[in-house]
């Protein structure tokens, strides 16, 4: 008889309670689990309707997903009995020294951010940025893979790209070729700047519109200074650069306009 009734309280006392607080975690776990789910699927489809970068995205929805995630389990194991108090600061502390171990990884997943979010460049663009030049291949949330000119592969921090200067070559339809021609004091100015506008009218990859200058720009100390300044389409940039300057340069000679350099003249008085 006391047998019976000791298993009865056994059964009263710790059983009963201990598999209805489990069945209680388990149901706060599963369900916390489709809620959680349904709001992180909620969250992408906003963020995707505000056209924020798929990569940001998917980023944004992963933490969501994981903070989401730390709660049911804390909820869970609070209906356990467990004492979360001490979790938390546990998990608390356990942050702050990830965080400051990984400092650096954190500053370039700030500037990730920043640039998926402000999009100073996008990928195909040819940027200088980071102390690198070549053609944005890939944007990540920590690093940007650019291509430089070479064809090499530069992995670059976001970190660094963000806090110094960003100059995108893509960003407009057009740019202006700024180029520096020098021509000798004894040299014709009019024939040399006829010359020169006879190249640029010739090219049909300059633009008409904002009008080429071509001007005299210095009486440096050996050579009279032409700036030349058309306007091309972003993509012809460098290609009608290279061309312009052999151009100009054989004209120059089969005219007889000399390119002069630098030069100096020494002066040896002998004593009498």
């Amino acid at each position: 008889m006391l047998e019976n009734l000791d298993i009865n309280a056994l059964i009263n006392t710790y059983i009963i309670p201990w598999a209805i607080n489990i069945a209680l975690a388990l149901a706060i776990f599963i369900v916390g689990r489709i809620i959680s789910k349904g709001l992180v699927k909620l969250l992408g489809k906003l963020l995707a309707k505000a056209k924020m970068d798929a990569i940001l995205i998917n980023f944004i929805t992963s933490i969501t997903g994981a903070i989401l995630l730390l709660f049911i389990i804390i909820a869970a194991l609070d209906q356990l009995g467990v004492d979360t108090t001490s979790l938390i600061a546990l998990l608390g502390a356990a942050g702050l020294a990830v965080g400051l171990a990984l400092q650096n990884s954190l500053q370039n997943f700030a500037a990730g951010v920043m640039l998926i979010i402000f999009r100073p460049f996008k990928t195909g663009d040819f940027v200088e940025a980071g102390g690198t030049m070549g053609v944005v291949d890939a944007i990540s949330i920590f690093s940007t893979i650019m291509r430089t000119g070479d064809n090499r592969e530069v992995i670059v921090p976001n970190g660094s790209i963000y806090s110094g200067t960003i100059i995108n070559y893509s960003a407009r339809e057009t740019r202006r070729i700024d180029m520096v021609f020098g021509i000798g004091y004894d040299d014709d100015i009019r024939q040399a700047k006829e010359i020169m506008a006879t190249i640029l009218a010739a090219d049909e990859r300059i633009l008409p519109e904002p009008e080429p200058l071509i001007a005299v720009a210095e009486l440096a100390d050996s050579s009279v200074n032409f700036n030349v300044r058309p306007w091309v389409k972003s993509g012809d940039y460098w290609a009608v650069k290279f061309d312009l300057t052999e151009k100009i340069k054989l004209a120059f000679d089969e005219n007889g306009i000399s390119i002069p350099y630098p030069q100096m003249d020494l002066h040896i008085d002998k004593p009498e």
